[in-house]
C-alpha cells in the first residue's frame, strides 16, 4: 500500500485508493467529508517537491482550470501548495481515457469520432476564449464517461495566451505524437497548436493508427515538422471525403493554413453532418522561405523525454541509435540544402527584370492613422485600403497590414494592403439556422455581430437549435449590430389545470397530481400547523393554474406539530386616569407580569400571549384590584379573545370625592363607641 491510501488530508479529504500515476503526480479517489462527495486528488510526487519547474507546471494546471467553467472540462474544487505536500482537488471522473477506448475499439466509427471531437472543440473554444492554451491535447488527457460525455483534463503545461514569454523548458513541450510542428520547434504556440493536436486525435480515431510513428521521439518530432501524413482514406476507405479534408486541414504544418479557431472547425463539422457527401474547397498558403529545424532537434536530442513530456517509452539500443542518428543527420542536411537551393532559385527568378528598383523594408503601419500614412511622402508604396472594424480602437486606425512589417524586403512601388478601422463596415448575416445556440453565437461573433436569444415554441425544430434569425441570413448589416436568434424550446406542451388537493392527505394528493399528468417533487415540505399530520397545506403551482404537462409540483404538508400562535389583547385603561398605576397580569392564576404605567385618557394597553392549543384565562389587576378578565381560545378560527368580566376602577378621584362622608361616619361611630365604653 502507498503512503497516502487510508490517510486524511487537512481533516477533510479521506483518500480511498490510487487510480492513476503520471509523470509528475499521482491521482487518488478520495471522499470530501465537508461537501459529501467523491473527488479526485492529484498529488505532486515527493521527488518533485524541490523542483521549481514541476511545481510551476503543477500550479499552472490549477490556475488554468480555475478560470474555466465548461461541462467538457474537468472542474477544480480546491488546491493546496504546502512545503511538504502539494495537491489539486478535482471532479472525479468515472470513465476511461480516450486512448484506452481507441485501443479497445481499434478504430472508431466516424459518427462517434465526430461526436467526441465536437465536445473537445467546445471545451477548447471555451479555454481559448479565456486565454488558456492547453498545449498537451492527446487521448490520454481526454476522459470518456459512460454516457459518451467528454472531459478534457491535465492542463499541467497550459499557457495563458497573453503571456508570450517562454522558458527553455517550454521550447518543445508536449506529447511528441500529438505535438504541433511549431511547438516541436520551440516556437510561440497559440490556439492553432491545440487544433493541430485535435486533428491528430481525429486521425487516430478514424484510422486506428497514429499519423507518424518511429522508433524514437526525435524521429517522430522530425516527421511532425517535415512529413505529410498518409491520407486517412488510404487506411480506412469508409471515411467520408469531407471528414478526411477536415482532419487534414486541422493537421496542416503551417498554422496559417489550419483552422484559426476551434469554432471554425466546429462549423465545418456542422456542415459535414448536414451533408456527409460535402467536399471542401480548401486553399493553402505556401511558404517560400526555408525553415531551420537544427536548434529544436539538438534540444530534443539532449533530453527527448523531458523535452516532450511524452507518455511513450523508447528502448533504443546504442548501436541502432548511432545508425539512425547518422541517417537523421544526413536527412536534415539534405533537407536544408534542398530548401537553400529552392530559396536561391526563387530569389534569382524574382529579381529578373527588376534590377533598377530598390528593395526596401516594410515599415510597421499597425497602430498608425491612415491619413498620416497616406500623407507621408517618404513611403513609396501603392496603398490598398480595406475596411475592418474593432469597437475598442479609434476610427481610421490601421489594424493590420500585408505584407507584415520586416517580414522580407519588397520592391518600391509594391502594393501594401492596409486594414483600417471603420464603423460603417457592412457584414453579411451568416447562416445559423439548424445550429446549436452556442455555435450560432460564436459564428455571429466571428462575423463581427452581437446576438441575443429569444426562446420560441417550434414543433419542427429540436430544442436548443436555432429555428430563425432576425435580420434574415444573407442580409447586409452594420458591423457590431445585434442579431436576434430564435432558439427552439421544442413543441408546445399540453396544458394541465393544477388540481386542488389542499386539505387532502399526502397520499391522496400525490395520486391526483400524477393522474393529472404532473409530477410530484420528491422533497416534501413539512410545516407546523393546526392540521393533522400529512394534510396538504399548500401547493406550488396553486390550484387552478394552467401548467405544462409533466411539470413538477411542490407540496407543503402539516408536520402534525401545532403551530404556535400569537394573540394580542388590547386592555382598555381607565378613561379618567393620567397618573402612574401598577398593572399586574395573571395567566391561569399564575403571575405573569407587573408593570408601572401612566395611562393617557382613553388609551389601551397591549398584552401579547403565545400558545398552540386550548384556552387561557387572563386576569388584569390595577393597583392590586381586579380590573378585567379575558378568555383566550387558541383553537378558535375567528376572534381568539373574549372579555369575561369587567370591574370599575377605584382611583384617587373617587377616593377624594367620598372622603368627607367617610370621615363623619367614622366620627359618629367613634362617639358611639366611646359612649358605650363609658357605660
Amino acid at each position: 500500500m502507498d503512503k497516502y491510501t487510508g490517510k486524511r488530508l487537512d481533516a477533510r479529504y479521506e483518500i480511498q485508493e490510487l487510480i492513476g500515476v503520471g509523470g509528475m503526480a499521482v491521482v487518488y479517489r478520495a471522499y470530501d467529508s465537508i461537501d459529501d462527495r467523491i473527488v479526485a486528488l492529484k498529488i505532486l510526487k515527493d521527488e518533485y517537491l524541490g523542483n521549481e519547474e514541476f511545481i510551476r507546471r503543477f500550479k499552472t494546471e490549477s490556475n488554468a482550470i480555475a478560470v474555466l467553467s465548461h461541462p467538457n472540462i474537468v472542474k477544480v474544487y480546491d488546491v493546496s501548495f504546502g512545503t511538504k505536500i502539494q495537491y489539486i482537488v478535482m471532479e472525479y471522473i468515472d470513465g476511461i481515457a480516450l486512448k484506452e477506448y481507441i485501443a479497445k475499439q481499434k478504430e472508431i466509427k466516424w459518427k462517434e469520432a465526430v461526436y467526441f471531437t465536437q465536445q473537445i472543440l467546445l471545451a477548447l473554444q471555451h479555454a481559448h476564449d479565456k486565454g488558456v492554451i492547453h498545449r498537451d491535447i492527446k487521448p490520454q488527457n481526454i476522459m470518456l464517461l459512460k454516457d459518451g460525455t467528454i472531459k478534457v483534463t491535465d492542463f499541467g503545461i497550459a499557457r495563458f495566451a497573453c503571456n508570450d514569454t517562454q522558458t527553455m523548458t517550454d521550447r518543445a513541450i508536449g506529447s511528441v505524437h500529438y505535438i504541433a510542428p511549431e511547438q516541436a520547434k520551440g516556437g510561440i504556440t497559440d490556439e492553432k497548436a491545440d487544433i493541430y493536436s485535435v486533428g491528430v486525435m481525429l486521425y487516430e480515431m478514424l484510422t486506428g493508427k497514429l499519423p507518424f510513428e518511429a522508433d524514437n521521439a526525435v524521429s517522430v518530432a522530425i516527421m511532425q515538422m517535415q512529413t505529410q501524413p498518409k491520407p486517412p482514406r488510404a487506411i480506412n476507405e469508409s471515411i467520408p471525403e469531407g471528414l478526411e479534408q477536415i482532419t487534414l486541414r486541422a493537421m496542416q504544418k503551417n498554422p496559417a493554413n489550419r483552422y484559426q479557431q476551434a469554432v471554425d472547425m466546429l462549423l465545418d463539422i456542422e456542415k459535414f453532418q448536414e451533408n456527409p457527401s460535402i467536399k471542401f474547397q480548401y486553399k493553402y498558403f505556401v511558404d517560400d522561405n526555408p525553415t531551420r529545424y537544427v536548434d529544436a532537434i539538438n534540444d530534443i536530442r539532449s533530453n527527448p523525454k523531458d523535452s516532450y513530456g511524452d507518455d511513450y517509452v523508447y528502448n533504443d539500443e546504442e548501436k541502432k541509435s548511432k545508425s539512425k542518428a547518422t541517417i537523421i543527420a544526413g536527412g536534415i542536411a539534405a533537407a536544408v540544402s534542398l530548401f537553400a537551393i529552392i530559396f536561391l532559385f526563387i530569389t534569382v527568378f524574382k529579381s529578373c527584370g527588376n534590377e533598377n528598383i530598390k528593395d526596401v523594408d516594410v515599415p510597421n503601419f499597425v497602430g498608425m492613422m491612415l491619413s498620416d500614412v497616406q500623407n507621408n511622402s517618404s513611403y513609396n508604396f501603392v496603398w490598398k485600403v480595406e475596411s475592418v472594424h474593432d469597437s475598442t480602437k479609434p476610427e481610421g486606425m490601421i489594424l493590420d497590414q500585408s505584407p507584415q512589417p520586416s517580414s522580407k524586403k519588397i520592391k518600391e512601388g509594391s502594393t501594401v494592403v492596409l486594414k483600417v478601422n471603420s464603423s460603417g463596415v457592412l457584414v453579411t448575416v451568416p447562416g445559423v439556422k439548424g445550429l446549436t445556440e452556442e455555435i450560432a453565437k460564436a459564428k455571429l461573433s466571428n462575423a463581427g455581430l452581437k446576438s441575443e436569444t429569444l426562446m420560441v415554441v417550434d414543433s419542427e425544430t429540436a430544442a436548443g437549435i436555432v429555428s430563425g434569425v432576425d435580420p434574415q441570413e444573407g442580409s447586409k448589416v452594420t458591423v457590431d449590430s445585434t442579431v436576434r436568434l430564435y432558439v427552439s424550446k421544442g413543441p408546445e406542451q399540453e396544458k394541465i389545470i393544477m388540481p386542488n388537493v389542499i386539505g387532502k392527505t399526502l397520499v391522496t394528493a400525490k395520486n391526483e397530481i400524477i393522474t393529472a399528468k404532473l409530477k410530484v417533487d420528491a422533497d416534501i415540505i413539512y410545516e407546523d400547523s393546526d392540521k393533522d399530520k400529512d394534510i396538504v397545506l399548500s401547493t406550488n403551482p396553486l390550484p387552478g393554474i394552467a401548467v405544462d404537462s409533466g411539470s413538477t409540483v411542490k407540496i407543503t404538508v402539516s408536520s402534525g406539530v401545532k403551530k404556535e400562535k400569537t394573540v394580542e389583547v388590547n386592555v382598555d385603561l381607565p378613561s379618567t386616569v393620567n397618573y402612574a398605576v401598577t398593572l399586574t397580569t395573571y395567566i391561569n392564576g399564575v403571575l405573569d407580569t407587573t408593570k408601572t404605567i401612566v395611562p393617557s385618557y382613553n388609551s389601551n394597553y397591549k398584552i401579547t400571549l403565545k400558545g398552540t392549543t386550548g384556552k387561557k384565562m387572563l386576569n388584569v389587576d390595577i393597583n392590586g384590584k381586579q380590573y378585567r378578565v379575558y378568555e383566550i381560545d387558541f383553537d378558535a378560527a375567528g376572534s381568539n379573545v373574549k372579555k369575561v368580566s369587567s370591574f370599575e376602577f377605584v382611583g384617587k378621584e373617587n377616593t377624594d370625592k367620598n372622603s368627607n362622608s367617610t370621615s363623619s361616619e367614622s366620627t359618629s361611630d367613634s362617639s358611639s363607641s366611646n359612649t358605650q365604653n363609658k357605660e
